[in-house]
């Protein structure tokens, strides 16, 4: 997943998305805002749940997928009689156990962070090296990656579907046989998360996730408690800054994350959240938008739910 997941995310960040539904007539017809319902009082991101974060792999459920594709790619790369080991991942240690998927999803919001680190989010977590590619062949590059040493620019047929690949020539072969589309890493890529043609993409509960995030920024609960967090960063000596992700680039704190001046502006950041229960009223919006996407999509995320359940049984038989 790691390998196409950046140019993914890429290609999903230039869909506009919006809060309003279309009418027949070319006019918008403004959509209610959803109820709300149990607003928490300054939550800790580690125990907010949302509805969508049943349908997306943890971090370590990423790592469990990435090494599933890895093992995939070493069975195709013997079938053309190399033999491939995998480069071996470092881990980057992890701060206090299980990781808090929320924890940024408001800027920044621990108090005690804020006050240790600012707005330095690597401070404790020293980012791991890079594990190194194994050098191949000529011919194993080939398999590997579906083209000619040298040749890039130059990509062959890219079918969505393992389904489809079966039926496509990547006009490809080594040692009399034909090279699958996209080489063992695409196919790997196929066969784990699109083997069939109602595969749903794997992006699809993200780009729910994104679209109510956004829809959730301009609810006007939302952008009242944005306003007062705003006033109230004003009267601690940072006017003029409308979110909290703002706060690093308006201060020019992006040189050092974690010096004096990033931790005072954090710390007053962080303290101006909790005044107005920014957190709480936030994930509460984002909750709401949540659910009532997740009722509109029930039958895409059912499938999606069941292709991902045998993601992890497939992961079963290879481990």
């Amino acid at each position: 997943m790691r390998r196409f997941f950046a140019a993914a995310l890429a290609a999903l960040a230039a869909v506009a998305l919006t809060g309003c539904s279309h009418s027949g007539d070319g006019g918008e017809r403004a959509v209610p805002e959803p109820e709300l319902g149990t607003v928490a009082v300054n939550p800790a991101t580690a125990s907010i749940a949302l509805p969508l974060d049943a349908y997306q792999d943890s971090a370590e459920e990423n790592r469990r997928m990435d090494a599933v594709q890895d093992r995939l790619i070493v069975r195709c790369m013997a079938r053309f009689g190399f033999t491939y080991q995998p480069p071996v991942a470092t881990r980057a240690p992890t701060a206090g156990g299980a990781a808090d998927r929320h924890q940024y999803l408001f800027g920044l919001a621990d108090p005690r962070y804020a006050a240790a680190h600012g707005y330095d989010k690597d401070a404790g977590r020293p980012e791991p090296p890079k594990p190194r590619a194994p050098r191949l062949s000529d011919s194993a590059h080939t398999v590997m990656y579906g083209e000619r040493p040298g040749a890039r620019g130059q990509a062959g047929p890219d079918p969505r579907t393992q389904e489809e690949a079966e039926r496509a020539d990547s006009g490809l072969a080594v040692g009399g046989q034909r090279v699958p589309p996209g080489g063992c890493q695409r196919e790997s890529y196929r066969r784990l998360y699109a083997p069939a043609k109602d595969s749903v993409d794997l992006l699809y509960a993200f780009g729910l996730t994104s679209e109510a995030h956004t829809r959730a920024q301009q609810d006007s609960r939302v952008r009242a408690v944005l306003a007062k967090w705003s006033a109230c960063m004003g009267r601690a000596g940072y006017p003029g800054i409308g979110s909290p992700y703002e706060v690093v680039q308006e201060l020019g704190l992006a040189a050092d994350r974690g010096g004096p001046r990033a931790v005072r502006a954090a710390v007053a950041d962080v303290a101006c959240k909790r005044e107005v229960n920014l957190v709480g009223v936030w994930a509460a919006a984002e909750a709401a938008y949540q659910r009532r996407l997740v009722e509109e999509h029930a039958e895409t995320l059912a499938l999606y739910k069941r292709q991902r359940e045998e993601r992890f049984r497939l992961a079963a038989t290879l481990s």
